[in-house]
This record gives structure tokens, C-alpha cells and sequence, in this order.
């Protein structure tokens, strides 16, 4: 709720202190005195539009402050702390300034935020009814969820599975329109995979083999060299029996190790010498088979070398087109894996498409049950709606309005059958809600912006809303000429709604009936100086002595006239009377 709102150079408030509490707080005050403003600084904390006329005469800039109490688990308080505000003790202070040159600032928590996020929190906040005001339940999606709530589990039970099977319907939807658009796609994707993968298989790679097949390649490309490098090193090893002459390395190494084999046992270092002497004997001699093998097995194989380099082409190509970061054969086989799981994957979407199409007409079936069934519900309650409204009104000088509903359905070839029709539906079911008004007998229902007129409106809202006691969740309202053309037996019953309706929320009313006045539980009025300003100590709270002379001065123009005394008296012993007929 709304618990104190300061206003600063706006209109002609210098500096005055608004403050409210719980129940119905009433604003009077002479003609000109500046209520209005109130309505109006509540509009600029709404994030209502910025009019640097607005701005009073010689000051720069008008600043409205307002302290709105906010339960813990409020929406209202966790979207504020997103947007970076800060609670004070549970309590959200917001601000706007607007600049004599037209700037606005708006400040939610001591943070600036976007001005569209005062809008954004008033919706759920306050609910400001006045000729000039943008009307909450004037828009159709508004009163199509204030029936909702009226109607209670009726339409809350079946709409919670609407909405439930409307999700599930959207999901299957846009999984189904992605597969069946991209069916091309798919079948293009499938082909190059197929052709990629039959490529693999036939050329049946296998990991490393194409580093051990440039390894044989080089091989067999300098046989011929190697060849006779192993022969010449054999015969400088082990001799050339076409050279017997001819020294070698076998040779000499034999001279040596006699050489020391003779003195070895004259000195133990000398021996071991001797010793390693024989272990290069038998290294030399392992070598030198060694390299007469390696000579005997190597052939020169012209086909093998050609069999060799087909092959590296055929992977190289491979490689090519499949190889990843490390140009590997192991990434090429990988890619045929998981190319294979995604084939698999494309080649079953055609059954999926047809599995997907059934689940899709079950849910929209299903989903047309559902609407249809809400529906009914919604007649239901707006029947019960229109009647209690309607004697509303007759209570406050609207004997013969009549309120009805229009739930209507658009057609669309689109959409699902409901009765018999294909018809447009969305998260809230398939109707269009708008509430009509006849304001007399003959006249046409039309919707209720443009049925009632300026005085009118107020007082159907305000119906309205008693009607919607307790099941619309915001917190405050404020109602500015909602006596507007009315008085007498008619006021008494306004003042008596406004009673009522302050019994579920904080109720402000702005008004100019003692009638209304009288029924507040707090009792506000707007003073001016002389010098035509409304200073801080301008708008006060009245004790019961002044109220009783502020209700004589608005029945009787005079504030200490002795009958009007009375009567003030006699009105506010019969507002303080059980308020339920």
C-alpha cells in the first residue's frame, strides 16, 4: 500500500506531505486548493507522462516521492530488487522529477531506473480511476483476467490445464515446423553423409596406417641406394670375398684382441680392455649378418612401390575431406562414427515427423476440450458479474444501466475447432473479453470507454471494482471525481461502495461530497496559504473536531454554522453505522 507520497513545486504545492493509511482516506479541500495534484503526483509516480507545465512557477524542476509498503514474497518488491533497488525495512521508496525544460527522472530503491519501469510496477500497485485517467480494467486483457479471478476455481482449474496443454501443443509444434521446413536440408545433409561414409568404407582405413605406408614408400623408392650402402658396410665390416686382400674392420679387430690376449694377464686394466675388445667382436659380428639380411631382403619392387603410393593417394584424400586439427586417420574414422549416429539420427526424423503429427492432433483436440470448457466457465461467471455490477450501479444513480459481457472468438482456419468452429486461441483460451454498458433502456451495450460518460465512468469502475473485491490483487486505489453529477441518496451509497471496497484494499478518494467524506477512515484537506501555495503544512490529517467543520464548510459553505455542524454530525454518526445493508 500507498504509505506517504511528498510533493514538491508541482502545480501549486510549494511543499506538502500526503499521508495515507490503510482503509478509505478521503481528499478535500476548496476548489482549487491543489487536490488534483495529488491525483496527478500519483500518476507521475505511475510513470505517467511528463508535462513541464506542470513544473510551479520559478522553481527548475516538481519532484513526487512515495513510500509504498511491500510484503516480503511481493512480485512488485523482486521485480524492484532486479532492477538493482534496495528495500528500506520492507518498504520501497520511488521518486520522479520532471525539469521546467521537460527532463524526467525516475528513481526506484535510490536507483535510477527507465521510467517504463514505474508503469510496469503501478500495474500491480495502484489502480488510479479518473476522467482523464488511462483505465486498468478499460482494456480488454484486464477484464478478461479480472472475470477469470472472479470466477474462481471454475475457470482457474480447467485454464491451469489449458495452459499446461497449450505449452506441451507449442513445443510439438515448433519441433514438428523445424523438421518438416528443413526436410530439404535434411535430405541434403543424409546424402553427403551417405556418400562421405561409403567412401570411408570402401577405401576401409585403418589408424596409423598411413605414416607405416610413407615409411614403406620412402623405403622402396631408395632401394637400390640402401642396398648398396648394407653391402658396402657388410664388406668394410666382415670383408669382400671378391677382395681378399682387402683389410676390414672384423680383421682388425680380431689382431687387436690376440694382440692383448697374449699380455692381458700381466695387468688387470688391460684385460678388462680386452674384455670390451671381445663384446665389440660380437656386437660387430651381429651387425654384419645384420646387414647381409637386410641386403638379401631388399628388392628393388617397382609393382609393391605403385600398389604403395595408390594407397597414401586414396588416404591422403581422405584425409582431405575427413581429417580433423591433427590430419590423422583416427580423426577420419571418428568422423565416420559419429556421421553414422547422425544418418541414423536423419533417417528416423521421417518417422518422428509422423509420430510428432499424431501427438499434434491429440493436443490440439485435447486443448479444444479444455477452451471450451473455460469458456462455459467464463459465461457462467460473467452472468453472476454483470448482475451484481449492474445493481451497483443502480445504488448509484445508474438505476437503469445494464452491464453485460461480450465473450467473442475470431475465426481462423488455423486455429483449433471449438463448436464447431476452427478459432484463434492462445495462452488464455480462445475468447475475447470486453465489458459492455447500456447506460439506459434502448441505448446500444457498447464497450464501457466509450458507453459511459466522463461523470459516468468513475462510477461504473467503482462498481466495478466492489464487484471485483478481493479478486483483483491490487492494493490501492484512487478514485478522482467518482462523485462527479451525483449527490443526495446516490452519494451516501458511493461513499458506502468506497467503505466497502476499502475492507479488502487502501482506497483514496478525491471528492467534493461530505456524503463520500463521511465514510473515510482517514480524512485528509488540502489548504492553501495566501499566497495561493500549498505549503508543507497545507495538507493535514483532521481530527474528529475538524473534520466535523470541514464536512459543515462542504454542506454548507460554512465551516461554523450551527446546522451544518449538525448535520456533519448526523452524517458521520450514520457513516460510522454498520456500512452492510
Amino acid at each position: 500500500m500507498l504509505d506517504e507520497m511528498r510533493i514538491r513545486d508541482l502545480g501549486v504545492i510549494d511543499d506538502a506531505v500526503v499521508e495515507l493509511a490503510p482503509g478509505f482516506t478521503a481528499v478535500t479541500g476548496e476548489t482549487g486548493a491543489g487536490k488534483t495534484m495529488v491525483v496527478t503526483s500519483l500518476g507521475l509516480l505511475l510513470g505517467g507522462r511528463a508535462d513541464p507545465g506542470l513544473v510551479r512557477h520559478g522553481a527548475g524542476r516538481a519532484v513526487v516521492e512515495g513510500r509504498l509498503e511491500l510484503p516480503a514474497d511481493s512480485p512488485v518488491a523482486a521485480r524492484a530488487v532486479e532492477a538493482g533497488a534496495e528495500l528500506d525495512d520492507g518498504a520501497l521508496l520511488v521518486s520522479r522529477t520532471v525539469s521546467a525544460e521537460g527532463r524526467s527522472r525516475a528513481y526506484v530503491g535510490g536507483r535510477a531506473v527507465p521510467v517504463g519501469l514505474l508503469t510496469e510496477l503501478g500495474e500491480d500497485l495502484i489502480a488510479v480511476h479518473g476522467q482523464t485517467d488511462q483505465q486498468r480494467l478499460l482494456r480488454p486483457a484486464r477484464q478478461r483476467g479480472a472475470l477469470d479471478r472472479y470466477a474462481g476455481e471454475s475457470v482457474a482449474e480447467p485454464l491451469a490445464r489449458y495452459r499446461e496443454t497449450y505449452r506441451a501443443l507449442r513445443e510439438v509444434s515448433a519441433t514438428l515446423e523445424e523438421l518438416t521446413t528443413r526436410a530439404r536440408e535434411r535430405a541434403q545433409e543424409a546424402d553427403l553423409l551417405r556418400f562421405g561414409l561409403d567412401e570411408i568404407a570402401a577405401a576401409e582405413p585403418v589408424a596409423g596406417e598411413d605414416v607405416e605406408l610413407a615409411a614403406e614408400a620412402e623405403r622402396l623408392g631408395h632401394a637400390d641406394a640402401l642396398s648398396s650402402a648394407a653391402t658396402l658396410a657388410h664388406a668394410a665390416l666382415a670383408g669382400d670375398p671378391a677382395d681378399p686382400e682387402a683389410l676390414d674392420a672384423g680383421t682388425l679387430l680380431a689382431q687387436s684382441r690376440r694382440a692383448l690376449d697374449a699380455v692381458r694377464h700381466h695387468d688387470e686394466r688391460l684385460a678388462a680392455l680386452a674384455d670390451r675388445l671381445n663384446e665389440v667382436g660380437y656386437l660387430l659380428a651381429d651387425v654384419a649378418g645384420d646387414l647381409a639380411g637386410y641386403a638379401d631382403d631388399l628388392d628393388a619392387d617397382p609393382v609393391r612401390l605403385a600398389a604403395v603410393e595408390d594407397r597414401r593417394a586414396v588416404l591422403a584424400q581422405l584425409l582431405r575431406k575427413y581429417g580433423g586439427e591433427e590430419n590423422t586417420l583416427a580423426e577420419v574414422i571418428a568422423w565416420a562414427e559419429a556421421g553414422s549416429a547422425r544418418l541414423a539420427e536423419l533417417d528416423g526424423d521421417d518417422e518422428r515427423i509422423d509420430q510428432l503429427g499424431a501427438q499434434e492432433t491429440e493436443l490440439r483436440a485435447e486443448l479444444a476440450e479444455l477452451a471450451a470448457e473455460v469458456s462455459a466457465a467464463r459465461q457462467a461467471a460473467a452472468g453472476r458479474f454483470a448482475e451484481a455490477v449492474s445493481a451497483e450501479l443502480a445504488e448509484l444513480a445508474m438505476p437503469h444501466a445494464r452491464v453485460t459481457f461480450s465473450i467473442t472468438r475470431v475465426d481462423d482456419l488455423a486455429g483449433i475447432e471449438v463448436d464447431g468452429r476452427s478459432v484463434a486461441y492462445g495462452p488464455h483460451g480462445v475468447d475475447e473479453v470486453e465489458v459492455l454498458l447500456a447506460p439506459h433502456p434502448g441505448a446500444q451495450p457498447r464497450p464501457i470507454a466509450k458507453g459511459a460518460s466522463g461523470g459516468e465512468l468513475s462510477r461504473v469502475m467503482l462498481a466495478v471494482e466492489v464487484v471485483f473485491a478481493g479478486a483483483d490483487p491490487v492494493p490501492t486505489y484512487l478514485f478522482d471525481e467518482v462523485d462527479a453529477g451525483v449527490g443526495g441518496k446516490a452519494a451516501v451509497e458511493i461513499g458506502r461502495r468506497l467503505a466497502k471496497l476499502a475492507e479488502t484494499a487502501q482506497v483514496v478518494v478525491v471528492t467534493h461530497l461530505p456524503q463520500v467524506a463521511a465514510f473515510a477512515d482517514r480524512h485528509l484537506v488540502v489548504e492553501k496559504t495566501n499566497d495561493g501555495t500549498v505549503t508543507r503544512s497545507g495538507v493535514k490529517v483532521l481530527n474528529d473536531e475538524e473534520r466535523v467543520r470541514e464536512l459543515s464548510r462542504m454542506l454548507a459553505g460554512l465551516e461554523d454554522s450551527e446546522l451544518g455542524r449538525a448535520h456533519a454530525e448526523e452524517l458521520l454518526a450514520a457513516a460510522r453505522a454498520p456500512r452492510h445493508r
